[in-house]
């Protein structure tokens, strides 16, 4: 598989993938070969309008076979923050004063501020769930404390991007739903590791970002059509106001569209499952394989990252994704971060957004040193990570 992968030749080991993953040939083949072709704005007249509007109606399958959703629900626009923030504005527009939204200080602020903002602007009033620093979990329970018949919205994340924490969704849509409240969940990083089913989450909305799965740089929102017909966003007058279309702010990004269809069916394609299953089917077995994958580096990893004297790990949770955040005793993170880039190693420092997070746990705005695996991860690359970290830290032996 990693020979698909244009990027891996420069020859350096990839944990930034939290951050973005490196891309398959045939992502890239894909948005080049509808920027090259003879492509206009969506139609049904002409050859290249019809292109258009077939790269449009494929990537919301693709999408709506990763997450198991309506293709019809699937909006797309310039990124996950920028649609949470344009549906921010558009579901809040009945609230006022004696409204409630809930938010935890789990979430990347892409999940936070638009809501903080959204509530502030209309005098309603924000509720603050707080996780276990020393677990990392975020107990439903939690939620239940201050959720009440009050609570609009309840905005939570499905996978932590800076400890990995992957809270029971399930049971926070439950105590979200029996107070009449709507659940956004952020699933930016979660989409990347785990299959993912948005019905069976109990998400009402679900915002994710093909470039963090292999795909180009886009945001992708997923809800029931029928959710999306009772919400009137701000548009252009001669727009359409067809769902999802009414939720689109310009044109589309065509070649975006078309690589991201290209990246779920790279996915699809991880585990050789048989050719003959549904798309979806083939995704459900090759996230099993992932995982499978992934969890395995991860144990090696971890284990070998908590022997070294003066290394604290803050991703502890029972159920995460295979993302680690460090910070070892006497070395600054970003210090740690340079020095691992000499020796070919790409491990991010800092807080990523995960403002409140980052925060809470006692770390501010330096964070740690985030290391996150992918599927194009192997054995070499976890043993140069870990061997030049060792190095440093003065606990080679």
């Amino acid at each position: 598989m990693r020979w698909h992968f244009p990027a891996l030749r420069e020859g350096a080991a990839h944990f930034d993938g939290p951050g973005g993953s490196q891309v398959p040939d045939s992502v890239a083949t894909a948005v080049v070969e509808t920027l090259t072709s003879a492509i206009s704005n969506r139609g049904t007249v002409s050859a290249a309008e019809r292109r258009a509007d077939r790269i449009v109606l494929a990537a919301r399958a693709a999408m709506g076979d990763l997450l198991a959703v309506d293709p019809t629900g699937v909006v797309f626009g310039r990124s996950a923050t920028e649609l949470t923030f344009h549906l921010a504005r558009t579901i809040s527009q009945d609230w006022g004063p004696g409204d409630e939204v809930v938010v935890s200080r789990l979430d990347h602020d892409a999940n936070v501020r638009p809501w903080v903002l959204a509530a502030e602007a209309r005098g309603a009033t924000v509720r603050w769930v707080e996780f276990d620093t020393a677990t990392g979990e975020l107990d439903p329970g939690a939620v239940h404390a201050v959720v009440n018949e009050r609570t609009r919205l309840v905005a939570v994340t499905a996978a932590s991007n800076l400890i990995g924490t992957r809270p029971d969704l399930p049971a926070i849509a439950d105590v979200a739903h029996e107070a009449g409240a709507l659940l956004w969940v952020d699933g930016v990083h979660a989409t990347a590791h785990v299959s993912t089913d948005v019905s069976a989450s109990g998400a009402d909305f679900w915002v994710c970002s093909p470039y963090k799965f292999l795909g180009p740089h886009l945001g992708v929102l997923a809800a029931s059509p029928a959710l999306l017909e009772t919400l009137r966003p701000a548009k252009l007058v001669p727009s359409s106001d067809a769902v999802p279309e009414r939720f689109e702010l310009g044109t589309l990004p065509y070649e975006l569209l078309a690589g991201t269809t290209a990246a779920v069916d790279f996915l699809a394609d991880l585990a050789q499952p048989d050719t003959s299953a549904s798309r979806r089917e083939r995704l459900v077995t090759s996230f099993a394989a992932l995982e499978q994958h992934e969890d395995a580096l991860l144990a090696g990893l971890e284990a070998r990252l908590r022997a070294i004297p003066g290394l604290t790990a803050y991703s502890n949770a029972k159920r995460r994704t295979p993302t680690l955040l460090v910070t070892v005793e006497g070395h600054d993170p970003q210090d740690l971060r340079a020095k691992l880039a000499d020796r070919g190693v790409n491990a991010p420092a800092g807080s990523f957004y995960a403002w409140e997070c980052s925060h809470h746990l006692g770390l501010g705005s330096a964070g740690g040193l985030r290391m996150g695996l992918a599927p194009y991860t192997n054995a070499d690359d976890v043993d140069r990570l870990v061997t030049g970290l060792e190095e440093i830290c003065g606990a080679a032996t």
